[in-house]
């Protein structure tokens, strides 16, 4: 959805619903739930504030099963105009790294939710708070079946720094 700069009232842009804004991700398998933003200008910059909630599908960091998750960020950004030609050097302040740029005066809101939805994923995602993940030694699902197998022994190799810690603290 683009939204031309020049065109939003004074009053502002209200977009609701998830309906408001059909497939805004590449991949099908992931579905924008809600949606409620309001876009508001002030001189030539644009400030998007609101909320959104998605339903990505990803596979769990331990146990390696895949499940679906629920990320509902926050929006809050503030999008300037794009400066013309090349800039010179200069020194980036604290409000501009908090600051995006549209380009020739429309504002993509479907390429905002898309980035809102991408750095709410977490890095390690985990099925649960709980999940147990896999056997280091066979490789089983530990949160579908408990595992038999045994402890293995420490590496004999590490045996002489095994008490290190205890000698460096007397």
């Amino acid at each position: 959805m683009l939204i031309r700069v020049s065109e939003i009232p004074d009053e502002g842009i209200q977009i609701e619903g998830a309906a408001s804004l059909p497939h805004p991700f590449e991949d099908p398998a992931w579905t924008l739930e809600e949606l409620s933003l309001a876009i508001e200008k002030d001189g030539s910059a644009v400030f998007v504030t609101g909320a959104l909630a998605a339903r990505v599908p990803l596979v769990c960091g331990r146990c390696l099963e895949p499940f679906q998750l629920r990320i509902a960020p926050e929006v809050d950004a503030r999008f300037v105009p794009s400066p013309q030609g090349r800039a010179e050097e200069r020194e980036l302040g604290a409000d501009d790294l908090g600051t995006d740029v549209y380009e020739h005066g429309l504002l993509d809101v479907g390429a905002l939710v898309v980035t809102e939805t991408t750095l709410a994923v977490p890095m390690k995602p985990l099925c649960r708070e709980d999940c147990r993940g896999l056997c280091r030694l066979c490789g089983g699902n530990r949160n579908l079946t408990p595992c038999a197998c045994e402890e293995r022994m420490p590496d004999p190799r590490w045996a002489p720094l095994k008490g290190l810690s205890d000698r460096l603290s007397r």
